[in-house]
C-alpha cells in the first residue's frame, strides 16, 4: 500500500526547490518506493500585496542589508549547484504574492499535473526571473503543463481554489510548521528543511 507523502513548500523558497531535488534523490536511494506525492501550500509572505514587493528592497529590509542578503543568496546558489540547479537571483526583480500560484498547484493536483506545475513555477522564478504572481505568467505556465483553459480562468479570475488552499495551509500551521520545506508522511511531519538525500534515506522507519 503506497504511503502518503506531502511536501509543504512555497514556490519562492529556494530551499524548497533544493529540497524537492533532494527528495527525488532520496526516493531513488530507497528503491523508488510507491508513494502518493502531494504538494501543499505555505505562504512565506501571506500579507504581500497582489503585485508583490520589490525584491531587493524587501530582502535588504528583511536581512538588514543588501550585502548580507547577497551573501545568503551565494550560499543558496552553492547548495543549488550540487543539485544541478543554477539559480539566477540576478534576474529576479519581484517577491510575489504566491496565493494564485498555490491555487494553480492545487488545481493541477486535481487534474494530474501537479508535479509538473511545481517544476514549472520553480524554473520560471529561480532560473528565468519571471514574476510568478503575474496572472499572465501563471496562465502561460499552467496551460504549458496541460491544465485546461476554462479551469485556469476560474482560478485567475474567480475564486476557484481559495478555500481549499486556505484549508490546506491552515492544516500545515496546525502541524506547527513555521518553515519550509516540511515533509509529512501519512499525516505526520517527519523532516523539516532541505536535508541531504542520504539523511532522508537513512531513516526509512521515520521517512518511508
Amino acid at each position: 500500500m503506497p504511503r502518503e507523502l506531502d511536501v509543504i513548500s512555497d514556490v519562492v523558497c529556494p530551499w524548497c526547490f533544493i529540497g524537492k531535488r533532494r527528495l527525488q534523490k532520496a526516493l531513488v536511494l530507497l528503491g523508488n518506493p510507491e508513494v502518493i506525492l502531494r504538494h501543499k501550500p505555505f505562504q512565506l509572505n501571506p500579507n504581500a500585496p497582489p503585485e508583490g514587493f520589490d525584491r531587493q528592497a524587501y530582502r535588504a529590509s528583511k536581512f538588514g542589508s543588501s550585502a548580507y542578503a547577497k551573501q545568503l543568496e551565494a550560499r543558496v546558489a552553492e547548495a543549488g549547484e550540487m543539485e544541478d540547479i543554477h539559480f539566477r537571483f540576478d534576474r529576479i526583480t519581484r517577491t510575489p504574492n504566491t496565493l494564485l500560484a498555490h491555487r494553480l498547484i492545487w488545481l493541477a493536483g486535481q487534474d494530474g499535473h501537479q508535479d509538473g506545475m511545481v517544476n514549472a513555477l520553480y524554473d520560471a522564478y529561480f532560473l528565468n526571473g519571471e514574476d510568478v504572481g503575474d496572472p499572465n505568467v501563471l496562465e502561460r505556465l499552467a496551460l504549458g503543463c496541460g491544465l485546461k483553459q476554462a479551469r485556469v480562468s476560474q482560478v485567475l479570475s474567480r475564486n476557484l481554489g481559495v478555500s481549499e488552499v486556505e484549508s490546506e495551509e491552515g492544516r500545515a500551521r496546525m502541524y506547527a510548521v513555521e518553515g519550509v520545506p516540511t515533509f509529512v508522511i501519512d499525516g505526520a511531519p517527519v523532516i523539516s528543511g532541505a536535508q541531504p538525500p542520504e539523511m532522508m534515506a537513512a531513516a526509512p522507519s521515520r521517512f518511508l
